[in-house]
This record gives structure tokens, C-alpha cells and sequence, in this order.
């Protein structure tokens, strides 16, 4: 890890303590103890066990991914990676330093460069198609509830899902209109070469040419292991579904167990999406407001309000970052056989 990014994890854990701060200027520290100390734990305890699975899930798909082109990938190697990702995710603004992070964990376990790319571009894929789908539900079920708290940010939910279909839609295009998606990517890029140096222009152009063609291999490969691809499909809705539970499992900690677990869970939805579209690492800020606003309504009291929030935040961010510094420093296994196995 290097020095800059240890600097902005520190600056992560200082904005995310003023923020809590901020957010407790009304309340009595006393009365946040109290309610603290008569929340459910059992509930709690299924809300920690959610993260939990979340993270050994995608570890699972990593695992499958993996040993369907590698032997002597270990789960204990598998799990590192979801763990890492979640701390650079939570470091850089878009989660944009997750992908390069996992793709060094996963070539610090022997997996060769190439098919690391390629195994995390699937990955992504089917992460991202589950994503969408999910939103489109949560849209339908919680539109008209997130309009009455948001107002004008309910636009940044209908954006944040603009981005992601369009993510979708280019990815598939990579897959099945391989040579006019190259083209088209050109046509994109060649006013680029105005305002940048030519090395760095042919660096960059040959960059995303790379991944193009290697997302298009993989996807041609893979195309005819459907029982791999539904499998992994299934796997990461439940992923994603436990993920969203959490919220629903803090009320209950905090005594709302009236709360309606199809819309709790969708408001949830809702709020990944706008976090996702704030540039500050983590969505920091956003986040925070975003549960505030949206939750109001279902948790009458201030202090269980903020309470549930805190809970929220440290189990769907902090607890990730933590994983992540203990994947650090913990040594991967090597794979004991570089050989492909054979396509099913």
C-alpha cells in the first residue's frame, strides 16, 4: 500500500469521524449510549453476518471463475480479492482503484496478468447486469417514496442508473458487434490526440484497445459455458441481496420490526445508486444524507435515526476497508499448476 494511499485512508477515517460528528450535534451523547446499549444484537449480528456472506459470495465467484481456468486457486486466495477491493474501492473516487487492486492480488497468487483481466471483466459483467436488474425492481417498488424525500437528488438515482445501463449496453456491444464498438471507440477517441501528448495518446489508446480485445476473447470463450455463467448469476443476486438486507436488519435491531422488508430493501437499492454518483471516495457526504433523508420516515426517533445510519455505515464501508487492510497483510498462496483446464 502505497504512502499516498495511506494518507487518503487517514483522511477517510477523519471525514467519516467529523461526519458522524456532525451528524450528532443535536443529540445527547447519553441518549446515543442508551440506545445503543437496548438494540436487538441478535438482529445486529445478522446485519454483520450479511457483510459477511457478501464478501465470502463474491469470493465464491471468484473461486468459480478462477478454477474454471487455474488449478490450485484457493479460497483463502479467493477471498483476499473481494476484501482488497473493498478497501481501494472505498479510497478512490468511484471506486475506481477496486479493479486495479484485485488484479494485483490475483497476480500475486500466480494467476497470469491476462487471464486475471479477463476473469475480472466477466466478473464486473455479471455484477453489473445484476445491478441494473435489481435497480429496475427497487425503481419500480420505491420511485414514487424516494421522490417525496429527495426531490431534486431523485434525478441523481434515474442518472446513476443512466450510467450503469450505458456501461451495460457498451460491454455487450464489445461482445457481440466486436468490430464496430473498435471503430466506434476510435471515432470516440481521436479528439483526444488534440489536447494530450502523442506517447501519451498511443499509451492510452492502446490501453483501452487491450481490453477491449481481451474483454471480447473472454466473453467468446465463456459464451458457451452457460451453466458456469448461470451459476454465477445466481450466486451474485444473492450476493447483492444480502448486501441490501442490511438496513432491514438494523431496524429490527432498533425495535421497528413493523418495517416492510420489500421497500426497506429497495430504498436501499436506491441509495447504492446515488452514492455511486458522488466523486468524494466513498461517497461520503451522500451517503450519509442520502440514508438520513430517505429513512426519516420509518425511524421516528433522532437518535435511533443517526444510530441506524452510523450502523449502516460502518458495516457497508468501514468494515470492508478493515477486511481490506487485513487481506494486506496476509500472504497469498501460489497456484501449484499454471494450466488451463479445459472448457466444459
Amino acid at each position: 500500500m502505497s504512502r499516498r494511499n495511506k494518507w487518503v485512508l487517514t483522511l477517510m477515517l477523519l471525514l467519516g469521524i467529523a461526519i458522524f460528528a456532525f451528524s450528532l450535534r443535536d443529540i445527547k451523547f447519553s441518549v446515543l449510549v442508551n440506545d445503543f446499549v437496548h438494540i436487538n444484537f441478535w438482529w445486529f449480528g445478522v446485519a454483520i453476518l450479511c457483510m459477511v456472506l457478501y464478501l465470502g459470495l463474491e469470493a465464491l465467484i471468484v473461486k468459480v471463475f478462477i478454477s474454471d481456468r487455474i488449478e490450485g486457486f484457493t479460497f483463502k486466495d479467493a477471498l483476499r480479492i473481494p476484501m482488497v477491493e473493498q478497501l481501494f474501492n472505498g479510497i478512490t473516487p468511484f471506486s475506481s482503484g477496486g479493479q486495479p487492486a484485485q488484479l494485483i492480488a490475483l497476480m500475486q497468487t500466480g494467476v497470469d496478468a491476462g487471464k486475471a483481466s479477463s476473469v475480472l471483466l466477466m466478473k464486473f459483467v455479471v455484477y453489473q447486469s445484476m445491478i441494473v436488474i435489481n435497480f429496475l425492481i427497487a425503481l419500480v417498488i420505491g420511485f414514487n417514496d424516494i421522490q417525496d424525500k429527495l426531490h431534486a437528488l431523485v434525478w441523481l438515482v434515474v442518472f446513476g442508473f443512466t450510467i450503469h445501463l450505458a456501461v451495460i449496453i457498451g460491454l455487450l456491444m464489445v461482445m457481440f458487434w466486436y468490430a464496430f464498438t473498435k471503430k466506434m471507440v476510435g471515432v470516440v477517441l481521436y479528439p483526444c490526440h488534440w489536447f494530450m501528448k502523442k506517447d501519451r495518446f498511443s499509451r492510452m489508446e492502446a490501453n483501452i484497445n487491450g481490453k477491449i480485445d481481451s474483454f471480447y476473447h473472454e466473453s467468446v470463450r465463456i459464451s458457451g459455458q452457460w451453466k458456469l455463467m448461470l451459476k454465477v448469476f445466481v450466486i451474485t443476486f444473492f450476493q447483492l441481496m444480502v448486501y441490501y438486507l442490511i438496513p432491514y436488519f438494523i431496524m429490527l435491531a432498533l425495535g421497528y420490526t413493523t418495517a416492510n422488508i420489500v421497500m426497506v430493501t429497495s430504498l436501499h437499492v436506491l441509495i447504492v445508486m446515488v452514492i455511486s454518483l458522488f466523486p468524494i471516495p466513498g461517497g461520503s457526504g451522500g451517503a450519509e444524507y442520502s440514508f438520513e433523508m430517505i429513512f426519516r420516515s420509518y425511524i421516528s426517533s433522532n437518535s435511533k435515526l443517526v444510530l441506524a445510519m452510523i450502523l449502516w455505515r460502518l458495516l457497508t464501508y468501514y468494515f470492508g476497508m478493515l477486511t481490506g487492510l487485513v487481506a494486506m497483510v496476509i500472504p497469498p498462496d501460489k497456484v501449484s499448476e499454471k494450466k488451463d483446464l479445459p472448457n466444459e
